[in-house]
Protein backbone atom coordinates (compact mmCIF):
# COMPACT_ATOMS: atom_id res chain seq x y z
CA UNK A 1 0.00 0.00 0.00
CA UNK A 2 2.65 2.60 0.75
CA UNK A 3 4.50 4.13 -2.14
CA UNK A 4 7.94 2.52 -2.28
CA UNK A 5 9.23 5.47 -4.30
CA UNK A 6 8.13 7.93 -1.61
CA UNK A 7 9.53 5.72 1.14
CA UNK A 8 12.91 5.36 -0.58
CA UNK A 9 13.52 9.04 -1.33
CA UNK A 10 12.20 10.15 2.06
CA UNK A 11 14.44 7.63 3.81
CA UNK A 12 17.45 8.80 1.84
CA UNK A 13 16.75 12.48 2.52
CA UNK A 14 16.17 11.87 6.22
CA UNK A 15 19.33 9.76 6.50
CA UNK A 16 21.38 12.43 4.74
CA UNK A 17 19.96 15.01 7.14
CA UNK A 18 20.79 12.88 10.17
CA UNK A 19 24.33 12.04 9.06
CA UNK A 20 25.33 15.33 7.37
CA UNK A 21 23.04 17.82 9.06
CA UNK A 22 19.71 19.23 7.97
CA UNK A 23 21.37 22.48 6.92
CA UNK A 24 23.87 20.79 4.58
CA UNK A 25 23.84 21.26 0.82
CA UNK A 26 23.54 17.52 0.22
CA UNK A 27 20.37 17.41 2.35
CA UNK A 28 18.88 20.23 0.28
CA UNK A 29 19.55 18.23 -2.88
CA UNK A 30 18.14 15.02 -1.36
CA UNK A 31 15.03 16.82 -0.08
CA UNK A 32 14.45 18.45 -3.47
CA UNK A 33 14.78 15.08 -5.20
CA UNK A 34 12.31 13.59 -2.70
CA UNK A 35 9.78 16.34 -3.38
CA UNK A 36 10.04 15.82 -7.14
CA UNK A 37 9.65 12.04 -6.87
CA UNK A 38 6.69 12.30 -4.48
CA UNK A 39 5.03 14.89 -6.71
CA UNK A 40 5.52 12.62 -9.70
CA UNK A 41 4.17 9.60 -7.84
CA UNK A 42 0.98 11.38 -6.83
CA UNK A 43 0.39 13.97 -9.54
CA UNK A 44 1.64 13.15 -12.99
CA UNK A 45 1.24 9.39 -12.74
CA UNK A 46 -2.23 9.78 -11.26
CA UNK A 47 -3.27 11.96 -14.20
CA UNK A 48 -1.94 9.35 -16.62
CA UNK A 49 -4.18 6.82 -14.87
CA UNK A 50 -7.18 9.10 -15.28
CA UNK A 51 -6.40 9.48 -18.98
CA UNK A 52 -6.23 5.70 -19.32
CA UNK A 53 -9.67 5.41 -17.68
CA UNK A 54 -11.11 7.93 -20.14
CA UNK A 55 -9.54 6.23 -23.16
CA UNK A 56 -10.84 2.85 -21.99
CA UNK A 57 -14.35 4.29 -21.61
CA UNK A 58 -14.13 5.73 -25.13
CA UNK A 59 -12.98 2.37 -26.53
CA UNK A 60 -15.83 0.63 -24.72
CA UNK A 61 -18.34 3.08 -26.20
CA UNK A 62 -16.95 2.60 -29.69
CA UNK A 63 -16.83 -1.17 -29.46
CA UNK A 64 -20.34 -1.57 -28.08
CA UNK A 65 -21.87 -0.69 -31.43
CA UNK A 66 -18.96 -1.62 -33.66
CA UNK A 67 -17.13 -4.92 -34.24
CA UNK A 68 -13.77 -3.39 -33.25
CA UNK A 69 -12.38 -4.60 -29.94
CA UNK A 70 -9.88 -2.42 -28.11
CA UNK A 71 -7.19 -3.52 -25.71
CA UNK A 72 -7.62 -2.18 -22.18
CA UNK A 73 -4.89 0.08 -20.83
CA UNK A 74 -3.46 -0.15 -17.35
CA UNK A 75 -5.41 2.39 -15.30
CA UNK A 76 -3.56 2.36 -11.97
CA UNK A 77 -0.23 4.00 -12.74
CA UNK A 78 0.24 6.30 -9.80
CA UNK A 79 -0.29 6.49 -6.08
CA UNK A 80 -3.03 8.18 -4.15
CA UNK A 81 -1.93 10.93 -1.77
CA UNK A 82 -2.56 8.55 1.16
CA UNK A 83 -0.24 5.94 -0.35
CA UNK A 84 2.46 8.57 -0.89
CA UNK A 85 2.04 9.82 2.69
CA UNK A 86 2.31 6.24 3.98
CA UNK A 87 5.54 5.91 1.98
CA UNK A 88 6.90 9.14 3.49
CA UNK A 89 6.10 7.91 7.00
CA UNK A 90 7.66 4.52 6.27
CA UNK A 91 10.82 6.15 4.89
CA UNK A 92 11.14 8.45 7.91
CA UNK A 93 10.61 5.56 10.32
CA UNK A 94 13.12 3.23 8.69
CA UNK A 95 15.77 5.97 8.42
CA UNK A 96 15.25 6.97 12.06
CA UNK A 97 15.49 3.38 13.27
CA UNK A 98 18.66 2.93 11.21
CA UNK A 99 20.09 6.12 12.72
CA UNK A 100 19.32 4.91 16.27
CA UNK A 101 20.96 1.51 15.65
CA UNK A 102 24.11 3.01 14.08
CA UNK A 103 24.68 5.85 16.58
Amino acid sequence: MPSSHSALVTGIAHSVGLFNGFSSHIFAIAATLAIVVIYDATGIRRQAGRHAELINAMIEDLTSGHPLKGEQLLEVLGHTPVEALAGVILGLTVAQIFWWTIS
